[in-house]
Formats: structure tokens, C-alpha cells, sequence
């Protein structure tokens, strides 16, 4: 095996130009760990919170910092309490510390699973991420078949899994996207909602007069205005991004953390393994083009996943 990795790092906090790659040496295996040959690695908006600073106070991070958490690969070395793993298995889960963006990387064995043959590298790679946040989302609502629940950024990396994942529950999904993602939410078994002015009247319109139970927020604060307004209940109101105004009004706040638990992602890898639920690929980059990975993904207008292959 070779005695060099090749890792993301950045020195300092602020805009994706921070990040550079690296050689570093070859990661050794803790007790319970293996050792990963990274073959797809998320891109997830938290990355660009962590190393742009504004979540410092949350999750502070010691220079100079690595980044990535969602992973899929090659098991190349196995610790000696590493049980239910062996060298050459191909697995897909999650690194607790920041460090998945590399060409090999150091994970708990209880963090992995095995990746299903059916799954790409680049669908297993991403898969996490949106996944536990997704599951942790819905799960703070409890939605009930029949109910109607309307997600905001619903075609992007966490709101294509959600809306697929609420819609195989028998859940009415109000997607609010963009026109151009209309027809893919459709096709999935969401009614799509443009946003933008008079989204409010669109979203009563498409609700009928039952109205909605619950909403889902992936994008900003003003969407858990226009639930108020809507006349939902705080407490079925969540959002993985306003945290300030939930805190304000009430509303839930459960994220990707809430949802870690293994046999959650033996139940999320199931459901992609199905077909029950699709995760797009809108682009994929080698680990030396990171930055322009990172400048794809800030402008919050891909429908799913962006995956660096290293």
C-alpha cells in the first residue's frame, strides 16, 4: 500500500479559494477502525458552514482542518477489533470527524456498511449525508399517510431524497423548486410548486381545503413565515437551516446528528437499493478540482449530489 495520502485541507476559516490538497501519510487504523480507499465523497452544504466560520461557535474546528463526512470504498486495512470487516470489502457510510474528502481515510467500523452492488460509487458516496438529514426531518414532523406536507429547496441534495422518502410513506409532498426541476418532481410523485411570489396562494391552492399539516424547511427563515402564516403549528414545523427563527417561534430543528444511528443507515441504503428512492448525480469532480465543486454547489441550483472521486 502506498505510504502517502492525498487529503482536503484548509488553514483558515472563509471562502472555498481556502481549500488546497495535500500529501499526507498513509492513515493507520485505531482498534475498532479500517482504513478506507475513498472512491466518491459527498459535497454537502455543511462543509461550505464549517469552513466559511458562520457555525464556529457550534462545531469549531483546529488548523489545519480537514473536510467531508459522507464516503464510499475499499476496505485496505482492518484494526484489530474492526469486527465484520475484512481488506477488500466495499463499503459507504460516514466519518464522525471531518476527513472524508482524501483518497484514504481512517473510519469506525460501526460507521460503514456494506454497499449494495446496485449502488454507483457516486450514489453510495453521497448517500449519508442527505439521507440521515432527510430521515431526521421527517421523523420531527411524524407525518401520517394522507397527511400533505410542503418541502422548501425540494430539489436539491436533501429535498430530493426527503420529498421521494415522504411520498413512499403515502404522504401528499408539496415540492417548492425551482420551474425547470417541475417535471422530475412529478415524475416522483410530488406536486411541484414554483416558488417565488405568490407562492403562498400556489401552496393553498395545490393543498385543497384540507390545507397542510406540516412543513419542511431546506432553504431559509422566510419559509417558516409563510408556515406560520399557513397557518401550521410550530411544533410541526422544522428546518435543518433557520435556526434562530425556529428557535423564535418554536419550531424543530432535528438534523443529520439526530439520525446517525446504524441501523438508520441500513434502512436509508435499503431504501436507495430499492429503487424506493433515487439520488440524482448533478455532477462529479476529481479531489484536485474541489474548490470548483464547492462554487457548483453554493450556487444552490443543482438537482442532488455533487461527488468528488478521488
Amino acid at each position: 500500500m502506498n505510504r502517502t495520502a492525498r487529503t482536503v485541507r484548509f488553514d483558515q476559516y472563509g471562502d472555498r479559494d481556502v481549500l488546497y490538497v495535500t500529501d499526507v501519510p498513509m492513515p493507520e487504523p485505531g482498534p475498532a477502525e479500517v482504513v478506507v480507499e475513498v472512491r466518491a465523497a459527498g459535497v454537502n452544504p455543511f462543509d461550505t458552514m464549517i469552513r466559511s466560520g458562520v457555525v464556529r461557535d457550534l462545531f469549531p474546528v483546529v488548523f489545519p482542518s480537514r473536510q467531508g463526512s459522507d464516503l464510499a470504498g475499499v476496505v485496505v486495512a482492518v484494526g484489530a477489533e474492526a469486527d465484520g470487516l475484512a481488506v477488500g470489502d466495499e463499503v459507504l457510510g460516514w466519518t464522525p470527524v471531518s476527513s472524508a474528502q482524501a483518497t484514504h481515510v481512517a473510519v469506525p467500523a460501526a460507521h460503514l456498511v456494506a454497499k449494495p452492488p446496485q449502488l454507483s460509487w457516486e450514489v453510495a458516496g453521497s448517500l449519508h449525508m442527505v439521507g440521515a438529514t432527510a430521515y431526521a426531518a421527517a421523523r420531527a414532523v411524524a407525518p401520517q399517510p394522507g397527511e400533505t406536507v410542503a418541502v422548501s429547496a425540494a430539489a436539491g441534495g436533501v429535498g430530493t431524497f426527503l420529498v421521494q422518502m415522504l411520498a413512499h410513506q403515502d404522504v401528499r409532498v408539496l415540492g417548492i423548486a425551482s420551474p425547470a426541476s417541475a417535471e422530475w418532481l412529478d415524475k416522483h410523485g410530488v406536486t411541484p410548486v414554483p416558488y417565488g411570489a405568490g407562492l403562498r396562494e400556489r401552496l393553498e391552492q395545490a393543498a385543497g381545503p384540507h390545507g397542510i399539516d406540516a412543513f419542511i424547511d431546506l432553504y431559509g427563515p422566510e419559509y417558516l413565515d409563510l408556515a406560520l402564516a399557513l397557518g401550521i403549528r410550530p411544533d410541526r414545523i422544522q428546518t435543518t437551516v433557520a435556526m434562530q427563527r425556529a428557535a423564535e417561534i418554536g419550531a424543530r430543528t432535528d438534523g443529520r446528528h439526530n439520525a446517525t444511528a446504524r441501523e438508520i443507515l441500513v434502512e436509508l441504503v435499503d431504501l436507495v437499493a430499492s429503487g424506493a428512492v433515487e439520488i440524482p448525480i448533478a455532477a462529479t469532480y476529481p479531489l484536485d478540482r474541489v474548490a470548483d465543486a464547492f462554487a457548483e454547489l453554493e450556487q444552490r441550483h443543482t438537482r442532488g449530489k455533487i461527488v468528488l472521486v478521488p
